[in-house]
């Protein structure tokens, strides 16, 4: 079965040029679209695609609100929310990375980076571009309180989980922090799965957006 994937911008060019993009990929089919966040909401809930594309600023209702109303059906199979953003610094998207998003890519990026980021999110796997990730997150943290309190489950890890939790904190995809640690991507991908399932978290958006909050890891 073909991902299907629903396009929630304001700008009609964007809708239709992404729609054309990945409806040439034969895994890919564009389902729907929409111009605001309300209108996306309603669309979503009823064609229930894999991804949706979601732009930060929209009329009506904002991505992120819209996002949240999404991710939060607690619909099955789950529906990815990939947002979606002009700007490489921007607090709704730290936000929207908080309620659930499985991660974020700027709008101009590559169109090969579009169509890979879907397909990752479909597999339910966190799109966090490295370099934007580490800017979106210092600049956020540097302008907030002081770290929440830091949560009990994080001595549940061992070691070796909470130095792989700090890489991905960093940006480090699941091949670097192999190379990184010598181990094997396999071991890899079963110390972050442990992580997610001893903090209860999503992905590892949500682990970032932990890691930072908690003061487990800090900007720089």
């Amino acid at each position: 079965m073909p991902i299907t994937v629903f396009i929630a911008d304001d700008q009609a060019m964007v809708r239709q040029g992404f729609g054309a993009l990945l409806s040439a990929q034969p895994d890919i089919s564009v389902i729907g679209d929409a111009p605001d966040g309300k209108i996306a909401v309603a669309e979503v809930a009823r064609l229930r695609p894999d991804v949706v594309l979601m732009d930060v600023r929209m009329p009506e209702m904002n991505g992120l609100d819209a996002a949240r109303q999404i991710l939060s059906a607690g619909w099955e199979p789950p529906v990815r929310v990939l947002m979606l953003t002009t700007f490489d610094i921007d607090d709704y998207v730290y936000e929207a990375l908080s309620v659930g998003a499985s991660g974020f890519m700027l709008k101009d990026a590559p169109a090969e980076e579009l169509i890979r980021a879907v397909r990752v999110v479909a597999e339910g796997q966190a799109l966090l571009a490295p370099t934007v990730t580490r800017r979106l997150i210092a600049d956020v943290t540097s302008r907030r309180a002081a770290p929440r309190a830091r949560p009990a489950a994080l001595d549940a890890l061992t070691p070796r989980e909470r130095e792989v939790l700090e890489l991905i904190a960093r940006g480090l995809s699941n091949v670097e922090i192999a190379e990184r640690l010598f181990v094997a991507e396999q071991t890899v991908k079963t110390h972050v799965g442990k992580v997610l399932s001893k903090l209860d978290l999503r992905d590892r958006a949500q682990a970032v957006v932990l890691a930072y909050e908690s003061g487990l890891v800090t900007p720089g």
